[in-house]
């Protein structure tokens, strides 16, 4: 694993690191804060998976989340969005090929040989990373925004045992019933519609739910508002006596403003969550 940088940042470490992926066949980056608590042992991990077009640093520049994450000792991990490089598959659309990965492992060409953002983002970096730095495993929370609050609820929801809590900003909710999902989901998993049902947040929470707290916020005048479909994971949540929360901000769009404004009731929320858990 390369070091790109390592800055001090409130009293942490801000960096980010490259390091070659066996899950896409491609190098990979990423951005991890540490807190100053990490000095002196493991400390909970917030991860923070960003949306179309993003790459590792949009979240790590511009949510304003390592403020809130140093005062409550909790480090952040800020991975990349989709595989990138030569060789690698693209698309003139903005919402598929790089920077659009879905956080799916992709079955169909051209995309199933680098496109493998599931199996990277839930067992290759976790697994590098608590190699490496002083994480707590036993201690993690995962939020994002947009497509990352899609990838955000879908792998909270398959691995329960792992999060204590998932949040998300504007949410990619029901993806099968959206142009951000049904166009993405046919070209990397093909068209048999099961193979989607695990990546839609809505059928996941009407089948399995989320045994911790669930907090999703999302704009009244989001641009993207009507490819979100807040309302059917509202739906499922209700029918499901989900633990969890649904709150529509008036005012705000699909914006890191958006993002950054509530970034502290997200982090302290996550905080309330990892610090609950036994250790």
């Amino acid at each position: 694993m390369d070091t790109i940088s390592e800055n001090r940042c409130f009293g942490g470490t801000q960096g980010v690191y490259r390091h070659v992926s066996d899950a896409t066949g491609t190098e990979m980056t990423f951005g991890l804060f540490v807190p100053a608590e990490g000095a002196s042992g493991p400390v909970p991990v917030l991860w923070f998976l960003s949306g179309l077009t993003c790459t590792h640093e949009n979240a790590m520049v511009k949510a304003g989340a390592q403020n809130w994450a140093a005062e409550q000792g909790i480090a952040l991990v800020f991975p990349d969005t989709s595989p990138r490089g030569p060789g690698v598959p693209d698309d003139a659309a903005y919402d598929l090929g790089q920077g659009a990965g879905f956080y799916v492992n992709a079955t169909q060409d051209p995309w199933a040989e680098h496109f493998q953002m599931w199996d990277y983002v839930t067992d290759e970096l976790p697994r590098k990373l608590f190699d490496r730095f002083a994480l707590d495993e036993e201690r993690q929370g995962i939020t994002g925004h947009s497509m990352g609050g899609h990838g955000a609820l879908t792998i909270a929801m398959s691995f329960p045992d792992r999060f204590a809590s998932v949040s998300a900003f504007a949410p990619i909710c029901n993806p099968m019933e959206s142009d951000w999902g049904r166009k993405q989901f046919t070209a990397y998993l093909g068209e048999n519609t099961a193979l989607w049902e695990p990546h839609d947040a809505t059928v996941l929470m009407r089948e399995k739910g989320f045994p911790g707290p669930v907090l999703i916020d999302t704009g009244t005048v989001d641009q993207f508002g009507d490819l979100l479909g807040t309302e059917a994971l509202a739906e499922a949540m209700v029918a499901r006596r989900q633990n969890g929360t649904i709150r529509m901000q008036p005012g705000y769009d699909h914006s890191y403003f958006f993002v950054s404004t509530f970034m502290e009731d997200h982090v302290s929320f996550h905080a309330e969550a990892l610090y609950g858990v036994d250790a």
